[in-house]
C-alpha cells in the first residue's frame, strides 16, 4: 500500500519525551482521544523515526537528553518535513527557561505547559494536527 493512500489523520502521532511517566501519560490522553501513538524517548531516536516513517503530528518535550532538543527537532522538521512544521506541538515543564521562551516565540509552535489538563493538551493537539478519524 502506497503512502499516498494513507490519510494523514490515520497517521500516529510521534511523542517525544524522556520522562517515563510523562510520556506512558500523554499517551494515554492522546489514545484514548482516538488517536495512534508512537513513542521516542529522546530528541534525536525521535528524528530518527521522523527520517524513515509518516506522522500526523508530532508532540515533543522541548528539552530532551542526546543534544537533540524541541529546538533542533523543529528545525529538522521545517527542513526535511516542511508539512509537519505546523502540525508540531511542544510539551515543557519550563516555560520561564529564557531559551524555551526565545525558541517558543521564534518558532511560533504551540506549546503546552506540564502539568497540563488533558482537556486542554487535547484541544491543543486537535487545533494543530486535526482530530483522528
Amino acid at each position: 500500500m502506497s503512502t499516498a493512500a494513507i490519510k494523514p489523520n490515520r497517521l500516529p502521532v510521534l511523542l517525544i519525551e524522556d520522562e517515563p511517566a510523562v510520556m506512558s501519560y500523554v499517551r494515554a490522553v492522546l489514545e484514548r482521544s482516538g488517536y495512534t501513538v508512537v513513542c521516542s524517548d529522546s530528541g534525536i531516536n525521535g528524528l530518527r523515526q521522523l527520517e524513515s516513517g509518516e506522522f500526523m503530528g508530532v508532540v515533543s518535550d522541548m528539552r530532551t537528553p542526546g543534544g537533540v532538543d524541541g529546538a533542533d527537532v523543529h528545525a529538522w522538521i521545517v527542513q526535511n518535513r516542511p508539512q509537519l512544521a505546523a502540525r508540531l506541538v511542544f510539551i515543557t515543564g519550563d516555560i520561564a527557561n529564557e531559551e524555551t521562551a526565545a525558541t517558543l516565540e521564534k518558532t511560533g509552535v504551540p506549546c503546552v505547559e506540564k502539568p497540563f489538563r488533558v482537556q486542554q493538551f487535547i484541544s491543543v493537539v486537535q487545533q494543530t494536527m486535526g482530530k483522528p478519524e
